[in-house]
Parts: C-alpha cells; sequence; structure tokens
C-alpha cells in the first residue's frame, strides 16, 4: 500500500528504541569498554552489551552447544569462545593470504576454517584471550574483520568468475569498489586490536567528536546486504539482498547495472509480520553512477529503518511500510537525477559450475566442490593440507563463491598436472560429477553446536540426510538432475532456505518445516509444505514428490517448477 503523507526519519534514540541503539549510541563510536572486557581473566566471556558491540568488529560470541549441560552440571561457565568472519569483497584471496588464513585457523581456531554463504571466511573457535592476536595476524594478511557483522553494509558480493569474459573483469572490481565506499570510518577496530593510537577530531567549541559520513552515531537500524550478479548467473541470489546489483552488457562492456532493493530472507516464528521478500527491480544506473545509488539507499535506511523492533528493521520493512513509489522520489531527489528504465536480461541458474575452464587469457580456473564451505581434514580426504599444499606453490589465487564453494584461478597450462596431482593424493576430486545433483546444489548454514540462534542441526545433518534422500533419486533416476536443496538450523535465512527448490528449516532438535516450489534462477520464494516433520517423515513425503517428478515432469523442467505447475502448493497441509 501506498502512504501519501511523506515520512519523517525516526529518533534513533526514541524512548521506545531498541536496547541495541542505546548500546550504540554509548559506544563512542563503537569502543565500549571492549579493550577493559577483553581483558577480564575472570571469564571466557564478556558482557551483554559487548556482544552486541564487538559484532561491528566481524565477530560473534557463541559457547558449544554440545557440552553445555555438561558444564552446567560441573558448575562450569559453557565453553566460550568467537566466531571471526573476514571481509573479502567478491571472495578474492591471494595464495599467499590463503597460507596465512590457514596458519590462523590452525593457531587459534578450531582447526578449520568456513566458506560463507557472503564469499567470506569464519574462523571458529577463538577463545577470548587469543582474540587480538589473531585480529594482528589477518592485519598481516592484509585482511580485517571490519563490517563483517553489525548494522552495517556487509561483505559486498559479486559473480566470481570474471576472467570467463572481459565483461567479468570489467565488473568484478565493483564489488571492492562498493565495500570501501561504504565501509564505516571509526577507527575503534584499529585502536583496539591493532594498538593504532586514539585520535579525535575537534569541531566547533573544541568537543571531540568521529566522523561517520554515512552511518552517524548510530550506524543503520540492522545489517544491510549487496550483491553483484552477471546474468545469466544468478550464483549471488541477487533478490535476497537489500541491493541487489545486475550487470548489464553492451556491445562486450559494462553498460551498467539494474538496480533491485529490499531482498532480506529471514522471518521468526509465530510473527506473521515477519516474512521473507525478494528484491523489486527499480531501475538502472551506470557505473559512474552505481556508488552514489547505494550510498543513498543506505541512507535512507539509515534514516527511515524502524529502530524501535529489530524484528522489523530490515530495510525490506522500510520499503513496505512507506511503498516503494515513496522510496524512488526519496532517492531521486537524494541523486539529484532518476533512474533509467530496467535493461532486459535474463538468469538460468544460482548454482556454481564445477571442473576446468578455460579462461580468456589463456588460463584456466577450477571450480571444487566443497561441502557447506567447511574447510577441514577428514577420514576421507585432506582437502585442507590439499589447498594449503596448493597455495604454498603460489600457482593460482582462490576465490569463494556465494554457494559456499572454492574457484582456484589463474592456473596455468603446465600447471594443472600439479593441481591435479595434489587434490588427488589427498583423497579430493577435482570434478563434481559423481556426486549427486541434489548434493552439488546444497547449501546449509553452521546451526548447531556453536550458533546460538540453532534450533536444530544443518551443516553436520544434511550429509546424512542427502544420503538417505539419493536412494529415491536412484530409485526414479534423478540421481543426476539439478535439484538445490537448502537446509537452516533456524529461519534466520543464513542458508538462504526460503530460495531452495526444497528447503528445510529446523523447527527443534530434528525437526523441520519443508518447504518447496522456489525457482531455478532465484526469482521466487518457496512456500511452507509440511510442518514440523522428523526424518521419517521428510524421506517419505519428498520420496513420494520425487516418483511424480519423475514421471510427469515437462522435459527439462525444474523441480520447483513442477511443483507449482502440479498445484501441490495449493493443496499443502500445515500441521
Amino acid at each position: 500500500m501506498e502512504h501519501t503523507a511523506t515520512p519523517k526519519p525516526l529518533n534513533a534514540l526514541a524512548p521506545n528504541g531498541s536496547a541495541v541503539e542505546h548500546i550504540k549510541d554509548s559506544s563512542n563510536y563503537l569502543r565500549g569498554n571492549l579493550v577493559d572486557d577483553f581483558h577480564n581473566p575472570i571469564t571466557g566471556a564478556i558482557s551483554e552489551d559487548n556482544v552486541q558491540l564487538v559484532k561491528f568488529h566481524g565477530s560473534y560470541m557463541q559457547d558449544n552447544r554440545d557440552v553445555r549441560l555438561h558444564r552446567q552440571d560441573k558448575k562450569l561457565e559453557p565453553a566460550y569462545s568467537f566466531m571471526i568472519r573476514l571481509r573479502v569483497a567478491g571472495g578474492d584471496l591471494s595464495a599467499e593470504q590463503w597460507v596465512k588464513l590457514d596458519d590462523i585457523s590452525n593457531r587459534y581456531g578450531n582447526g578449520t576454517s568456513r566458506i560463507t554463504t557472503r564469499q567470506a571466511l569464519q574462523f571458529h573457535g577463538i577463545i577470548k584471550f587469543d582474540m587480538k592476536n589473531t585480529i594482528k595476524a589477518m592485519d598481516a594478511a592484509l585482511l580485517d574483520s571490519i563490517a563483517g557483522c553489525g548494522d552495517v553494509n556487509r561483505n559486498v558480493m559479486c559473480t566470481p568468475d570474471p576472467t570467463l569474459s572481459s565483461f567479468h573483469a570489467e565488473v568484478f572490481p565493483w564489488a571492492q569498489k562498493i565495500s570501501d565506499h561504504l565501509l564505516p570510518q571509526s577507527r575503534a577496530y584499529h585502536e583496539i586490536w591493532l594498538d593504532e593510537e586514539q585520535g579525535k577530531t575537534l569541531v566547533a567549541g573544541g568537543e571531540a567528536e568521529e566522523i561517520e559520513p554515512l552511518y552517524g552515531k548510530h550506524y543503520l537500524p540492522r545489517k544491510f546486504k549487496i550483491a553483484i550478479a552477471i546474468p545469466p548467473f544468478n550464483d549471488m541470489d541477487v533478490y535476497a539482498n537489500d541491493i541487489g546489483l545486475i550487470a548489464i552488457e553492451q556491445n562486450g562492456k559494462l553498460a551498467g547495472f539494474n538496480v533491485a532493493v529490499g531482498g532480506g530472507l529471514g522471518f521468526t516464528f509465530g510473527r506473521e509480520d515477519t516474512y521473507a521478500r525478494l528484491a523489486s527491480t527499480i531501475g538502472f544506473c551506470t557505473p559512474e553512477q552505481v556508488l552514489d545509488v547505494c550510498f543513498h539507499t543506505v541512507a535512507i535506511q539509515r534514516d527511515y529503518g524502524n529502530r524501535q523492533d529489530r524484528k522489523l528493521s530490515r530495510f525490506k520493512y522500510t520499503l513496505d511500510r512507506h511503498g516503494l513509489d515513496w522510496f524512488k522520489r526519496e532517492l531521486n531527489t537524494r541523486l539529484g537525477f532518476a533512474l533509467g528504465k530496467v535493461r532486459p536480461f535474463e538468469f538460468e541458474t544460482t548454482g556454481d559450475r564445477f571442473g576446468w575452464r578455460s579462461t580468456t587469457d589463456g588460463l584456466w580456473h577450477l571450480g571444487l566442490r566443497l561441502e557447506y564451505g567447511r574447510v577441514l581434514d577428514n577420514d576421507t580426504h585432506h582437502l585442507k593440507t590439499a589447498l594449503r599444499e596448493i597455495a604454498a606453490q603460489n600457482i593460482c589465487g582462490f576465490r569463494m563463491t556465494g554457494n559456499q564453494n572454492l574457484i582456484l584461478t589463474g592456473v596455468s597450462e603446465e600447471h594443472i598436472g600439479t593441481v591435479e596431482s595434489i587434490l588427488q593424493t589427498h583423497g579430493y576430486a577435482s570434478d563434481a560429477s559423481h556426486l549427486s545433483g541434489l548434493r552439488r546444489n546444497s547449501i546449509a548454514c553452521v546451526a548447531l553446536n556453536t550458533c546460538p540462534q540453532a534450533m536444530a542441526e544443518a551443516e553436520r545433518y544434511l550429509p546424512e540426510l542427502i544420503s538417505k534422500l539419493e536412494v529415491s533419486l536412484d530409485k526414479h533416476g534423478l540421481r543426476h538432475d539439478e535439484i538445490k536443496i537448502r537446509m537452516t538450523g533456524c529461519p534466520n535465512g543464513c542458508g538462504r532456505s526460503v530460495l531452495g527448490e526444497i528447503g528445510l528449516i529446523g523447527k527443534s532438535p530434528g525437526r523441520y518445516n519443508l518447504y518447496l516450489g522456489a525457482s531455478f534462477n532465484g526469482d521466487r520464494l518457496n512456500t511452507l509444505y509440511r510442518e514440523n516433520l522428523d526424518e521419517a517423515a521428510i524421506l517419505n513425503t519428498l520420496d513420494g514428490l520425487l516418483a511424480e517428478f519423475a514421471a510427469k515432469r515437462i522435459e527439462s523442467e525444474p523441480f520447483g517448477d513442477f511443483v507449482v505447475r502440479k498445484g501441490y502448493l495449493a493443496s499443502k497441509h500445515i500441521q
């Protein structure tokens, strides 16, 4: 519904403002008392206020939920640790950086690292007293975790195959440009973790003030996400973002970007006023205009987003509360020009490509399938060791994808054999063709045992569930069909479950809501089909649907489209 009255900016410190708004207000631009809290030897935790504040420094406090009750019985505090999330625009790392990050995971983390669904890298298991050393080690690798979390613009994503064409190569750097343009300016991170001397800017009256030209003292009402997709690939799930930029090619060059706004996938069980939303495409901008478009869109959310109820504070709710027409008028006024007409494009898939591909510069890159982004050595393969050995030879770059996979970039033909030999020696296949289409296209969030929001397993359980579903795939002749399944331990959306043709969202330990019918190319959300299913019910329900799909599909019809066409969602049964 469009509102005729002009809305007024919201007061960040209204009496009913959320507690987080008051934490930001009193934080002295994200400093708070983090230094003292991280030096407190009495506990492995930090205060509740600082749990919120440290997110702006790219970290979440967690505890090992597998041992929580046991420690409670022993009258011990929870096994606290910290997750640190790097900011890596476009997911691009050098071989030297990969080696240094591998060292960090071994020395300070739990011996693994994890590629996220936003092309970033996370370390888990960092204890409180190693935080500073970890961040210093990241800095030595020319990397940081600023804006990895918190109420700011997060890691900017981009389709990660820039060498497939000169057009890709022209688009890819915009991820870094946008990330830098929207980066918080507070020096708190550098002072607290890197021992930079605190500096102050004097304004009229001699009062010290930190200047945040975009975010101001209170930053954003909630997190903000931006992604760039290069058609025909929507591997970034561009419509899931607050700003989705769709690169438009003209005569082999970047003409500009179609601009989509208001995407966001998280919701809250039991609150019908929360929901997933795909971004709405509102216009076109040139490359010269895109930084201003992003800046002013973020600024509008800063000024008009809900700062009272954090469940309703994402940009999607701001848009729906005031209307798209109001937003476009406000944006055009701030920009001083109107966006152009949306230009035609077409998306084919949200999936990644695996195996070797030649590039326009005569080199090769290799798309590797990782199981939910986890870089580790286990009983079946030593991927972590293999990637380190490849990186140590400095024969390629490393580019993380939005589907938790990895691309080895810029490999010369003479080094292909070396890469293949190292992977084979450590039990890892360079080709994903031996995996089922369902497994190749699966995504899972971390969930248990570390995420405090998780209601059920995801990363640790989905491989086992897929093995059982593969029995049905084989029975119905569907093993090699590309079907997209995604699992999250809660409805917050980290694994983009609501964009899976099959989506499973944890409701309680061992039980999941089943969602069906998202599109293969990412332009349609799925719909709740069955609620609170245990494993047996999931397997039985999907076996029946897969049997129908095999028997009645139209040639090349994706599973999500089939479910919609046959009307299964119209007869959904919610318990």
